[in-house]
């Protein structure tokens, strides 16, 4: 029995492994595209979303009498077998190719064709009974298909990045009650500014993560309308007239979101303009996670030469020479994913804006660079939760010391001694004769009660207004 078939497409005939369920297109496309060693079917939300698409479409050409019960019900099955993911490893075409997608539709065209052959009882290649383009990809464009299947995947990932984001924030505010009371000194410029808690420090964390919950939310909305009906241009050309509406009902419910179709689809086909916003706010997240775990690895540096303030979690040996060592890598990995994801921004911007005329070829890049960008970010924080978060400990002693001695409690005192005197007693805390609390004494403007009550902890840190 042979070990390959032989197929034809307008370029002629081109042979294909006998076992595989891709097809002519497909082997064009793998053996064009040896680019980036990652196959399509690594992104497990773009072939499901793929399998959605074509089984909607399957839908809407039943309904419309397109397809017959026969055919509709064998692609139907094919199709959700790629949704639910048992053949993801035939989805073998690179992420990265030209054509606009063009060879990743025809990659699931050809798998889900061959596959509805076999549960009839056919030979994959018996395009005579059921085709790859005739029916599986009847009423349909790469140009619609394709970026409508990369929205579903992209909204996928933002679900999926929500939801890490989420408990993130919770173990920052899980951690911000732990130590509500712990005092500290806070920072502007690197420089001692005044006293704070270190509830204060990380539960401000949590409300700067749960802020990108709203504009991811609304980024899933953007991605929610789309061209499907569209086929090449936006005109609808080759579909029936009532494909669009009915192929978009049934996404919606296939994939349970609320899936609107473009009201112009001319203009949808050739915009880009969502996914430049989605990645805006992809940069965005990961810059204020970079932003925090900078904060961490300087906090918790030394510990005994550097600041010392958090104690992170030891996951690991530091130094291959320095016996003892251990750096914050749990922290150091989420800045490189943020580097990545803002390096990404630059190439999506770049390539939403290389489109021309009524299509962008260059969508393939777009969908990897944020696909991988979403899988990244959200490994990342679930590493940084679980690895680095929620082991977060302090020296509580060593933080109250430090408060104790700081010139900065000085401020605390310019409401009652005034901006000048009060200088004068930071100067000379800084200087080591006294603390701020015997300087202040000794002014003999303030009594002992009235200075303790003062520079308590918990009066420097405000923990008495509303939400601290």
């Amino acid at each position: 029995m042979s070990d390959v078939r032989t197929e034809h497409d307008s370029l002629g005939p081109h042979e294909v492994p006998a076992d595989a369920y891709w097809g002519v297109h497909t082997a064009r496309a793998f053996t064009n595209f040896p680019i980036s060693g990652t196959p399509v079917g690594a992104h497990r939300e773009l072939v499901a979303a793929l399998g959605a698409v074509k089984l909607a479409a399957a839908r809407a050409n039943h309904d419309l009498g397109l397809l017959d019960d026969r055919r509709y019900d064998a692609i139907a099955a094919a199709a959700e077998e790629v949704r639910t993911g048992v053949l993801d490893d035939q989805f073998v075409v690179d992420v990265i190719q030209g054509g606009a997608g063009t060879s990743t539709n025809m990659n699931a065209n050809e798998v889900i064709a061959n596959r509805a052959l076999e549960l009839l009882g056919l030979p994959r290649g018996s395009y005579d009974e059921i085709h790859p383009l005739d029916h599986v990809n009847r009423c349909q464009s790469t140009n619609d298909v394709y970026p409508t299947a990369v929205r579903l995947a992209l909204v996928a990932g933002i679900v999926r990045l929500a939801a890490s984001t989420t408990a993130l924030a919770d173990a920052f505010a899980a951690k911000a009650a732990q130590f509500r009371t712990i005092p500290k000194i806070g920072r502007t410029q690197l420089q001692d500014a005044v006293p704070m808690t270190v509830g204060q420090e990380l539960g401000a964390y949590a409300v700067t993560l749960r802020e990108e919950l709203a504009r991811l939310a609304d980024s899933r909305t953007l991605l929610c309308e789309v061209n499907l009906g569209a086929t090449a241009i936006g005109t609808g050309i080759t579909a029936h007239p009532d494909y669009p509406t009915r192929a978009v009902a049934h996404l919606a419910e296939i994939v349970g979101r609320p899936v609107v179709g473009a009201d112009d689809l001319v203009e949808a086909t050739s915009d880009t303009g969502a996914f430049v916003q989605v990645s805006g706010v992809l940069k965005r997240v990961v810059v204020k996670a970079s932003k925090i775990c900078n904060d961490l690895r300087l906090l918790s540096s030394g510990p005994q030469a550097g600041l010392g303030e958090l104690q992170l979690p030891a996951r690991q040996a530091g130094s291959s020479i320095m016996p003892g060592k251990v750096n914050p890598v749990i922290p150091e990995m989420v800045n490189q994913v943020a580097f990545w994801v803002i390096g990404n921004d630059v190439t999506v911007t770049m390539a939403a804006e290389g489109g021309q005329l009524q299509l962008n070829a260059f969508q393939p890049v777009i969908c990897h660079g944020l696909l991988q960008g979403f899988a990244w970010t959200t490994a990342a924080f679930d590493s940084l939760r679980e690895h680095c978060v929620d082991g977060i400990g302090v020296d509580a002693a060593k933080l109250a010391a430090a408060v104790a001695g700081n010139a900065g409690l000085a401020t605390a005192l310019t409401p009652l001694l005034g901006y000048a005197r009060s200088a004068e007693i930071a100067k000379a805390a800084l200087t080591g004769v006294a603390d701020v609390r015997a300087l202040a004494l000794a002014t003999e403007r303030v009594d002992v009660a009235t200075l303790d009550a003062l520079l308590h902890p918990e009066h420097l840190a405000n923990l008495a207004r509303p939400g601290s």
